[in-house]
């Protein structure tokens, strides 16, 4: 392969993800108003009735989640099932809450690598911050991801796709150790793809 030939085919690659990363702003706002926001004491009752049991938890991540971010304006309420061994894979499925646009079915699924092994299944509550209009969510969000469950476990961690923030809280059983990078692919209908 010549030099000229790595080139282009480097300049292709760097282009097309550039492409796949980029937002959509102005698509965005053919789909309407942005989402107004939920107050902290809105979504905390949300997950006490979701999750049950971890309250005190659930409460202290809302709370550190909504200094950090400010009022989410959406939130998912669904339950997903991922197992890994370095290479992992994630699937959901759940509702999306906002208040002036309604609520819809919402899928997930991506792909992660990392010091990661084992499986788990769990209910999960996703804030959403910043998103710009509904639509916005039908894209993939990357970051870094940590689980530490025997038998059960709680956790929450941070997506980010330009500058909206997914937060899932995961509450679930299994067993599964280890830290990884990957994303989460939202979709509006079920796909086992995870690309």
């Amino acid at each position: 392969m010549s030099v000229k030939t790595r080139r282009e085919i480097l300049a292709l690659a760097a282009a097309g993800a550039c492409a796949l990363a980029a937002p959509d702003r102005l698509a965005y706002a053919a789909y309407g108003e942005r989402p107004e926001s939920f107050s902290a004491d809105e979504v905390i009752g949300s997950g006490h009735q979701f999750f049950g049991s971890v309250s005190r938890a659930l409460a202290q991540g809302i709370e550190s989640a909504t200094q950090r971010w400010g009022k989410p304006n959406a939130y998912v309420l669904g339950q997903e099932a991922g197992g890994a061994f370095v290479g992992g894979l994630r699937y959901g499925e759940g509702t999306m809450y906002t208040r002036n646009a309604g609520q819809r079915a919402i899928y997930w699924q991506g792909p992660s690598l990392g010091f990661d092994a084992g499986a788990d299944g769990d209910r999960t509550m996703m804030l959403v911050y910043n998103l710009p209009a509904v639509e916005a969510i039908y894209r993939r969000f990357g970051g870094l991801d940590g689980s530490a469950y025997l038998v059960g476990g709680f956790g929450f961690t941070a997506l980010t796709a330009d500058d909206v923030v997914v937060v899932p809280i995961r509450s679930g059983v299994g067993a599964r150790l280890g830290l990884n990078l990957g994303y989460l692919k939202f979709t509006p209908q079920s796909t086992w793809n995870p690309f």
